[in-house]
């Protein structure tokens, strides 16, 4: 199955990407994009793998999320035999503010 990006989504990878590598170096940039990669490989083979998530129950579209590594969750819903990664976020943050940022 496809994934697709969400134009906030990617801007928290990248903006995730620039604190790595100012406090923590390349080296641990490159095992955070390792942990991206596999999981959102991992979830084009297995896309319902995500547990629904209950911070979005009052949506239209079951919204799903999975941790990757051990700080960030991503955020998705399946539409159209499409994954729609929505969101990418530190869990160390406010969830609740944190979805309701997702329109």
């Amino acid at each position: 199955m496809r994934c697709i990006w969400q134009k906030p989504a990617r801007q928290s990878v990248i903006d995730i990407v620039a604190y790595i590598i100012f406090y923590y170096g390349t080296n641990a940039k490159k095992k955070f994009f390792a942990a991206v990669n596999r999981t959102v490989k991992l979830l084009s083979k297995q896309p319902n793998m995500g547990l629904i998530d209950p911070l979005f129950s009052d949506r239209s579209e079951t919204y799903r999320s999975i941790i990757v590594g051990n700080r960030n969750k991503l955020v998705y819903y399946i539409k159209n035999n499409t994954i729609q990664i929505v969101a990418f976020w530190d869990c160390r943050c406010d969830p609740v503010a944190q979805a309701k940022k997702i329109k």
